[in-house]
């Protein structure tokens, strides 16, 4: 991983256009191409200023440093021009088989087994093909099959925020990547889904699925529903 400190400016033409202009920012490239740009204003929120998932191209220069990335039919592009270097450094962070990812807590581990004997409570037919289907920047949790044999991609979470929907986001976009899963589906299944996630999730064509743990162990039965003819 690079991680380059340097005074800049920043400017990102793509899906819209966005400028940022010249100050110290952290520039972070890890070696799967994603490209990360921070600050240090002490926002409440963990969140890059822009940033770039792979798979990019980034060619640099003695101005500065451009970040291209295809998006169907149409490029991202984040063109960095840098006027000072404060620190540039690369760390050696292992192979990825080396790494361990990041384990779930109790709570989130324990709904991945149930939900992966109860596939359908994340969707009407689905059934599971497998556990922790690998990506090459992690594992989904389920890999399943709907009732029509498309392919659906479920991440579960405990709490699931906007955090979670952009987790899911990328995972789809390197699956959609091999043409015999380019149509897999995703769906964010959680205890408590956050209204700002169901919005996202619903821009980004993922379903949300909320489900009781109560009721996935068999503590109790699930809530009745009444439907008009």
């Amino acid at each position: 991983m690079r991680l380059l400190v340097a005074r800049c400016s920043i400017q990102y033409t793509g899906r819209l256009s966005t400028t940022l202009p010249e100050a110290v920012r952290l520039l972070m490239i890890k070696a799967d191409g994603t490209f990360m740009v921070w600050d240090d204003n002490g926002r409440p929120k963990v969140k890059p200023l822009n940033w770039m998932t792979p798979p990019t191209v980034i060619e640099e220069s003695p101005k500065g440093l451009v970040v291209r990335k295809r998006a169907g039919s149409t490029e991202e592009r984040l063109e960095v021009e840098v006027s000072e270097v404060l620190s540039d450094v690369t760390h050696d962070m292992g192979s990825p088989d080396e790494r361990q990812g990041l384990a779930k807590d109790g709570v989130e581990a324990h709904l991945q087994e149930l939900l992966a004997g109860q596939p359908e409570s994340c969707g009407e037919g689905l059934r599971l093909i497998r556990r922790e289907w690998p990506t090459d920047i992690g594992p989904v949790d389920l890999m399943c099959r709907d009732a029509q044999e498309r392919w659906v991609a479920v991440e579960i979470k405990r709490v699931a925020g906007i955090e979670a929907v952009e987790q899911l986001t990328r995972y789809l976009e390197r699956i959609r990547l091999d043409p015999a899963f380019e149509s897999c589906r995703g769906v964010l299944a959680a205890q408590e889904i956050r209204p700002q996630a169901r919005v996202l999730a619903a821009a980004r064509g993922i379903d949300c699925a909320q489900v009781d743990l109560a009721v996935l162990r068999g503590d109790r039965p699930p809530d009745l529903r009444l439907f008009a003819a």
